[in-house]
């Protein structure tokens, strides 16, 4: 009888990446993957985030619902929650094989090992020594017209809210010709645009040499078939005019970017350990709109971290107005224990954080509005996608404007010259030229 495994994945895009190629490396053993939430299975994998303790407790739940629903089962924890804190996830009742954020690779040996036995593994190791970039590939054809290539992990910011750097470990790079050897396995199973991904995109290359993002991203704009390359969250320093316009010269990257900001007041960047100040940030944002002026511009703040004051929250509501965000992913500032802004004095009021967040909650839909306005000026590319139980196409322009239209034509996976047409909805309406 065909064994069964099923992936729940929690945070960030790379876990999702990871989760894809594991999924992948079980199918190829002739596992057969089933939902997680819906259908028992012999197999579960919970791929952990830790980046506040809420998302620990909700590893925990997903961790025991597993074992609920079969204690017959394999659980498996792997992921960041796993790298910070192994020996907590390793008695957590039900867990049978604890894995960090390497070794995902073997996870498919370590599930027949476990069986063989039946003896808790756990193979979390320091992160502390670990240079290498450990490639987990993606190379199954997909129904879904764009992808996601991790070419990048760790982090060496340290933050001072952010646990990450401590389950991720030092920066470490994909190899340009890997990354490229891929980017042809995408293009060949017939995607368009790639979407690179890492813990802190912006520093690749640093621990190659003299490679840097620009020269990977050179390099795949030469790969044919591959159309549009997509920057995932990227650092206020990796921009400057020598960069612009190398970026611009491929042609092929989207004119899309998410600049991460965290806040618009120099006291509390310089609590967050940030290395940049707000008029850093407003010089940044100046050069992309240079070079491309209609770029679509997105980012995070965080409110409510430990001793911001009004005037502090203020200047991030001023800031975002004069940098006009395409859109703003706002987070109310949760204490991740083991960092140093847990411990800061002046921790902020949820009510003082709730209210807050609503007002640039407000404020971005106002500026997603002023922005697909400002775009039904110029005519768009857009990579369709997918379609809705109405059989309206959707997909996003180059500067990451979600839109919907109706076709006789079948649009899936097509790029399609458009105009916008209502910008009421948070989907815009565009017409084909």
């Amino acid at each position: 009888m065909q064994k069964t495994f099923s992936i729940l994945t929690l945070g960030c895009k790379v876990n999702q990446y990871e989760s894809e190629a594991m999924t992948e490396l079980f199918e190829k053993k002739g596992y057969l993957n089933v939902d997680f939430e819906t259908e028992v299975s012999d197999i579960y994998i919970v791929n952990t985030c830790t980046v506040t303790n809420m998302a620990d407790r909700k590893s925990r739940q997903f961790i025991r619902h597993a074992k609920r629903e079969n204690p017959d089962s394999t659980v498996v924890v792997v992921g960041c929650y796993s790298q910070t804190s192994p020996e907590e996830v390793a008695e957590i009742e039900g867990v049978d094989i604890v894995i960090g954020t390497t070794e995902r690779a073997k996870v498919v040996e370590l599930c027949e090992e476990f069986d063989l036995n039946r003896k808790q593994i756990n193979i979390v190791r320091s992160l502390k020594t670990d240079h290498e970039f450990q490639e987990i590939k993606i190379e199954k054809e997909s129904l879904m017209t764009r992808a996601y290539m991790k070419v990048q992990d760790g982090c060496n910011r340290y933050c001072t809210y952010c646990i990450i750097p401590y389950a991720r470990g030092h920066i470490r790079s994909r190899s340009i010709e890997d990354s490229v050897r891929e980017a042809k396995r995408l293009a060949k199973a017939g995607y368009q645009e790639i979407i690179l991904t890492g813990i802190h995109v912006g520093s690749y290359g640093y621990d190659l040499g003299e490679e840097r993002l620009i020269d990977l991203i050179e390099a795949i704009a030469k790969v044919d078939g591959i159309e549009r390359i997509r920057l995932s969250s990227v650092e206020p320093n990796v921009i400057d005019d020598k960069f612009m316009k190398r970026l611009v010269a491929t042609k092929k990257v989207c004119d899309h970017f998410h600049l991460s900001l965290q806040s618009g007041s120099n006291n509390i960047l310089k609590a967050m350990n940030r290395r940049y100040s707000r008029e850093d940030y407003i010089e940044k944002t100046n050069i992309i709109k240079r070079y491309m002026p209609y770029a679509g511009l997105t980012t995070d703040i965080i409110v409510g971290f430990p001793g911001e004051t009004e005037d502090d929250f203020v200047d991030s509501y001023n800031l975002a107005k004069e940098v006009g965000f395409s859109r703003i992913h706002v987070f109310k500032y949760s204490k991740r224990t083991g960092t140093p802004a847990a411990e800061m004095k002046n921790q902020i009021d949820g009510n003082v954080k709730n209210k807050r967040s609503s007002i640039l909650i407000s404020l971005n839909d106002e500026l997603m509005r002023s922005f697909a306005e400002k775009n039904r000026d110029i005519d768009h590319k857009v990579l369709f996608e997918e379609t809705t139980q109405g059989g309206k196409y959707l997909g996003y322009t180059t500067n990451y404007i979600r839109c919907s239209t109706n076709s006789l034509e079948d649009l899936k996976n097509k790029i399609k010259d458009v105009k916008i047409v209502e910008t009421e909805e948070e989907i815009v309406e565009v017409e084909l030229i």
